[in-house]
């Protein structure tokens, strides 16, 4: 079933087989099988020949032959890393984000290099990985380079509003990993100092919002907390800029996890959390659309 399948998009570069790694690891923890997807990318002059055009098709095969070289030392890594694991390799058409988008349709993740070579280079900076993180029907998985060391801990952000599927989605994997989740929902905005008769405080201030933003972030828990008794939650309010408090997070995280709505996906400027965390985050970041 393709629920069941973590698809990984490789280009032979190291960091998008050190992505290979980890989907073949968290495949392995969901006991889902893999599939590793390659697009091998024409220089854009070359694929407006190929359109129609004669061109040179040796070079065209050279680079086909390239990526099918790619999927073959992907799915090596993962005999080496993962020897019991399902995989099977694609080769898919151009452009490469709809072509990692619809390879996405149906699975369980996509897993993806942070930067690499040919159709995955601009991941993080480049419209590839603006579109698959903004399109994909299934959680997206930036797996950045700097991650090693295991730190046992999930972190989800949480917004103003419930969102079911990204918090079950950290939920679940910190039960998978046997990981501590810690939840972080972090506010930025200044207070007006009105000040009311007999009162020597403003009405509002920052310790006022945080205690009530953490009996509302409680609550919000509560039935998750029920659902999945073995993970330990730890609930964090942080009076800081959500995109900067969530990256400094992610240094003591194995995952930081994020929501995304269809607002995002329309109006790219309300995704600037997101945008900020997959730009200077130290370990993988997954997006899960709500």
């Amino acid at each position: 079933m393709e629920g069941d399948r973590v698809i990984a998009g490789t280009d032979g570069s190291q960091q998008s087989l050190r992505a290979v790694e980890w989907a073949a690891r968290e495949a392995a923890l969901r006991g889902a099988a893999l599939r590793i997807v390659s697009v091998p990318l024409l220089p854009p002059r070359m694929a407006w020949q190929r359109a129609g055009h004669s061109g040179p098709d040796t070079v065209a095969d050279a680079i086909r032959a390239s990526a099918e070289r790619a999927l073959a030392s992907a799915a090596a890594r993962v005999a080496e890393v993962e020897p019991d694991l399902a995989v099977d390799t694609a080769l898919l058409p151009e452009p490469p984000a709809e072509a990692l988008t619809d390879a996405a349709v149906g699975a369980a993740m996509l897993v993806v290099g942070s930067r690499g070579a040919g159709g995955f280079a601009a991941l993080i900076l480049g419209s590839v990985g603006r579109y698959v993180a903004t399109q994909a029907q299934c959680p997206v998985v930036v797996a950045r380079e700097e991650t090693t060391a295991a730190h046992n801990e999930i972190v989800v952000g949480i917004r103003d509003l419930d969102q079911p599927t990204t918090i079950g989605f950290a939920f679940e994997e910190a039960k998978l990993r046997g990981a501590r989740l810690r939840a972080v929902h972090a506010w930025h905005w200044f207070l007006p100092e009105i000040r009311l008769p007999g009162k020597e405080r403003p009405s509002s201030d920052v310790r006022h919002v945080t205690a009530e933003a953490a009996g509302w972030l409680a609550e919000l828990l509560a039935s998750w907390r029920q659902k999945y008794p073995g993970v330990e939650v730890v609930e964090d309010i942080v009076h800081a800029a959500p995109g900067r408090a969530l990256a400094g997070a992610s240094a003591r995280a194995d995952l930081v996890v994020l929501g995304r709505t269809s607002a995002d996906a329309a109006h790219p400027r309300t995704g600037t959390v997101t945008h900020a965390v997959l730009h200077h985050a130290h370990g993988p970041v997954a997006v899960i659309p709500e």
